[in-house]
């Protein structure tokens, strides 16, 4: 009787040390906490001066970069500041400061932020600087304030082509454009078919994923970006 108990008492603890094992192999999944800085930067964002004259976008991924995380900027951001031409990815320090860096990982840009979704940051040759969620940027104006004839012009202040924006969908968030005969090479070669809101801009779009990107001088006048010598205007035309 005495050789049972004992031969079942090391049964048992061999069954709770095989239990033990077990739940030792298995591994809990990584779930990232709620307030992870990294989950929260992840999307579209909008970089601009102090008076939000010069603005560009960025795209905050989350795919593996040297020194952090992939960073994509839009085509004419070197345009508007020149420091940006370096920059392909993106980390947040120990200290909490949003660096934005280069193909090495050194930091060219660094920002603190002010806010939920706002941060800032100083750079002497090109001055103060603000990057903002884009989701949090309320529109100035909606699709329905924007459709109509709108003309193109250059310097001179003369229209080379009459547009279309309709208040109808092209797909996701665009809406239909046509361009009306007549118009300057400068146009046609470009070939806008659709145009968009993106936060405060006035976006006209190809369909070989070429765009203009345009800021609103005033609800009638919208000046293309980056600013040039020879401006290029959007000008609404019930306004004239």
């Amino acid at each position: 009787m005495h050789r049972w108990r004992i031969g079942l008492v090391a049964a048992l603890a061999g069954c709770l040390c095989g239990s033990v094992t077990l739940a030792q192999d298995v591994k809990t999944p990584d779930v990232p906490p709620a307030n992870d800085p990294v989950a929260g930067m992840i999307g579209n964002w909008q970089f601009s001066n102090a008076d939000q004259d010069k603005v560009c976008h960025f795209v905050f991924r989350n795919d593996p970069a040297p020194g952090g995380y992939k960073l994509d900027i839009d085509k004419n951001c070197p345009n508007v500041f020149p420091s940006t031409k370096n920059i392909v990815a993106w980390t947040i320090d120990n200290f909490g400061s949003l660096r934005l860096l280069d193909s090495a990982g050194k930091a060219v840009i660094e920002l603190s932020e002010v806010e939920t979704g706002m941060f800032d940051g100083f750079r002497k040759e090109e001055g103060r600087y603000i990057l903002q969620n884009a989701a949090s940027i309320t529109p100035t104006q909606t699709a329905s304030d924007i459709a109509g004839d709108w003309a193109i012009e250059r310097g001179t202040g003369k229209p080379i082509c009459v547009l279309t924006l309709a208040n109808k969908s092209a797909g996701a968030d665009d809406f239909v454009l046509e361009v009306k005969p007549g118009c300057d090479a400068l146009v046609t070669r470009f070939n806008p078919t659709s145009w968009r809101i993106d936060s405060t801009d006035l976006v006209l779009l190809t369909p070989r994923g070429l765009s203009w990107r345009f800021e609103e001088n005033d609800p009638n006048t919208w000046q293309r970006v980056p600013e040039t010598p020879d401006p290029v205007l959007l000008v609404r035309q019930s306004a004239r």
